[in-house]
């Protein structure tokens, strides 16, 4: 019982794998994905605040270290499953908070609670840190499937995912947005130059929608 409890919890995050049921060469747990989402969010948010925007880096710190722990329940489901519909991507959200919050309820001792709350929900929204978040979570979704194709992996998800992902973040109005289309996809489609599909022509498309 007790924050015991929270913390062995997280040994779960490290057997999850992401993309469930796919081959890949490189497999990528739950625990790993938000390591690397912390890092991808430190230097967005250091863009962000050298165009003169603030950011409250305790607040970013937490929910991009923890944006993830929900999976502990819930696993990770498939990308293209959970954005099937905003109706079921909102009851799969619904299911994850609610055993989060049962999961504080039972274990967390009583003046940890609203920190836990606080720290574990759900840190996707309109603001600086919630965007930069988002930005985080689709580029190391980008970096996974790119490293899939660059190394010749046939599956068509990873294309949908690297397409889906861009997609996403050419739509969030952020100045790190701004330099990661300018100074760093340029690097990444030209490393890509020698896959198995056309990287140039799918970033192309995903970029004029």
């Amino acid at each position: 019982m007790g924050i015991h409890t929270y913390f062995q919890s997280l040994n779960d995050l490290e057997r999850i794998i992401r993309c469930p049921g796919k081959f890949k060469f490189e497999e990528h747990s739950v625990s790993a994905h938000s390591w690397k989402v912390v890092q991808y969010a430190k230097t967005l948010a250091d863009i962000e605040e050298s165009n003169g925007v603030s950011v409250d880096w305790k607040k970013l710190y937490e929910i991009t270290s923890s944006h993830d722990y929900g999976e502990i329940f819930i696993g990770d489901i498939k990308t293209p499953v959970k954005h099937y519909s905003l109706e079921l991507r909102a009851m799969l959200q619904k299911v994850e908070e609610g055993m989060v919050e049962h999961f504080i309820d039972e274990h967390i001792p009583e003046e940890f609670k609203p920190t836990f709350r606080r720290q574990l929900r759900e840190g996707k929204d309109d603001s600086v840190e919630g965007l930069i978040l988002e930005v985080a979570d689709k580029l190391d979704q980008i970096y996974e499937a790119f490293t899939e194709l660059q190394r010749g992996n046939t599956e068509k998800e990873f294309i949908v995912m690297y397409r889906s992902a861009l997609i996403k973040i050419k739509q969030i109005k952020l100045h790190c947005v701004a330099y990661f289309l300018q100074n760093i996809l340029p690097d990444l489609v030209s490393e890509g130059s020698h896959c198995h599909v056309d990287i140039e022509k799918i970033t192309n498309e995903a970029l004029a929608l």
